[in-house]
């Protein structure tokens, strides 16, 4: 063979390396791809996470404030769909119980042990996020309380300290809303929406769509007249099992709320 055959042989080989090389880094990144671009809320330290969930009508009915979001027609629309976000809690960081500060004065001050609220209205809690409009559309309708600038003031106060990106805070916060409103539990509540039940009827409802003797899980809030009123539900969710929610292993249990033994679901105003 001569020289030059060779070299024309070794050439493609060389060549067919390069291809083969390259097509190889090509899979990987692609097969990389899905997990780079799912949302992850990365824990810093701290066990569960507290989902607050507000009933928009039993807030609306009892707040001491005609707030903008209570005068809004199209929230009225998105509370058929059940619940409403106020926020998602991670419970006391370890750094910061290192530090000497108590599950309590964490739950009062949040991020603002590092960063002190300044006075005013919630808008000054934080800037506003630069989200894409589809982003803001459905935060918009998830989280009504936005018009008072709520969103700034949950961020500012639960997650900026603890570097939980802001997009990925919502985003796990309004997933995991969306599962608690596509439930039996929330079932219940719409089809008693507007009357009264009896408190242990309501937790015997979420045990019934989340798995038995999980009802320490939910905490209750009541408003108005004797703490009757419901205003909102707190759902503990342990920080290993997050994404496996509602599963009944990723159900911690909470402090108990106060709501009178008979509850009024409010509906609609």
């Amino acid at each position: 063979m001569t020289r030059q055959g060779i070299c024309t042989i070794m050439k493609k080989t060389v060549l067919k390396r390069v291809v083969l090389k390259g097509a190889w880094l090509f899979a990987l990144l692609l097969a990389t791809l899905p997990a780079m671009a799912e949302p992850r809320l990365e824990a810093e330290g701290f066990d569960h996470y507290v989902l607050a969930l507000t009933w928009h009508p039993g807030f609306c009915q009892t707040t001491s404030h005609s707030r903008k979001e209570c005068r809004d027609t199209e929230v009225q629309e998105a509370e058929r769909q059940g619940f409403v976000l106020h926020g998602l809690w991670p419970s006391l960081p370890e750094r910061f119980a290192d530090e000497g500060v108590t599950p309590r004065r964490w739950r009062e001050k949040g991020c603002f042990l590092e960063q002190p609220r300044a006075d005013g209205s919630f808008c000054r809690a934080h800037a506003p996020f630069a989200f894409v409009e589809s982003f803001e559309d459905r935060l918009d309708e998830a989280m009504p309380g936005r018009a008072s600038c709520l969103d700034r003031y949950q961020f500012a106060k639960h997650a900026a300290c603890l570097a939980l990106p802001a997009e990925d805070y919502f985003a796990t916060a309004m997933d995991l809303m969306e599962k608690v409103n596509a439930s039996a539990f929330v079932d219940f509540i719409m089809i008693n929406r507007g009357g009264t039940i009896e408190r242990n009827a309501l937790i015997d409802a979420f045990e019934a769509a989340f798995g038995k003797g999980v009802g320490r899980a939910l905490s209750l809030k009541c408003e108005g007249f004797g703490k009757r009123t419901l205003t909102e539900v707190r759902i503990g969710i342990a920080t290993p099992h997050l994404e496996e929610f509602p599963a009944a292993r990723s159900l911690v249990p909470l402090r108990r709320g106060r709501c009178a033994p008979h509850i009024t679901l409010a509906a609609s105003l």
